[in-house]
């Protein structure tokens, strides 16, 4: 039995009664999300291009990896593209998945499609009137020390980049 608590703009909160594999009931908050995608947008001089984003929920600027909720029934793949494009002003000639990942399976649905953008070329920055951010660019292991030392935090981003890095260290 699903009741619903609450259904916004991005998510919609229910209280699910639940039977585990194990045999017990019990009710569940759980998050239901459209789903996104992100993108790790790379130059051909290895240099990735993230964002430094407002986000309220983390307490301020993270730097991030474009990223967008997906509309409904939207290709990811599409979702991707756009937004490559309107959060960073880039066109990405390929757009290869890397992962898909669930961002918080212990109450939410969300799964977010990691791509690598890469033959990218100059487009227009189109952001939206709630998109804080400026664009940052640094070579790919500047973004692993920043992972290290804790500067990206953020969990899309720190699969996406560490994807690429790792797929680099065994070609």
């Amino acid at each position: 039995m699903t009741k619903n608590i609450y259904t916004g703009r991005v998510v919609t909160l229910n209280l699910d009664t639940v039977t585990l594999p194990n045999g017990a009931t019990v009710e569940l908050e759980t998050i239901r999300h459209p789903g996104a995608s992100a993108v790790v947008p790379m130059k051909d001089d290895g240099t990735v291009v993230l964002i430094r984003q407002f986000r309220h929920a983390a307490g301020g600027f993270i730097y991030e990896i474009p990223a967008g909720k997906l509309s409904p029934g939207e290709d990811p793949r599409l979702c991707a593209a756009r937004e490559t494009e309107e959060e960073i002003g880039y066109r990405a000639g390929s757009l290869e998945l890397l992962a898909s990942i669930f961002t918080a399976p212990g109450f939410a649905d969300e799964v977010i499609h990691i791509y690598l953008g890469t033959d990218l070329s100059p487009s227009r920055q189109q952001l939206e009137h709630d998109e804080v951010l400026e664009i940052t660019e640094m070579p790919l292991e500047k973004a692993m020390t920043l992972i290290r030392d804790g500067t990206i935090r953020d969990g899309k981003t720190i699969v996406g980049l560490q994807s690429v890095y790792l797929r680099q260290q065994a070609s």
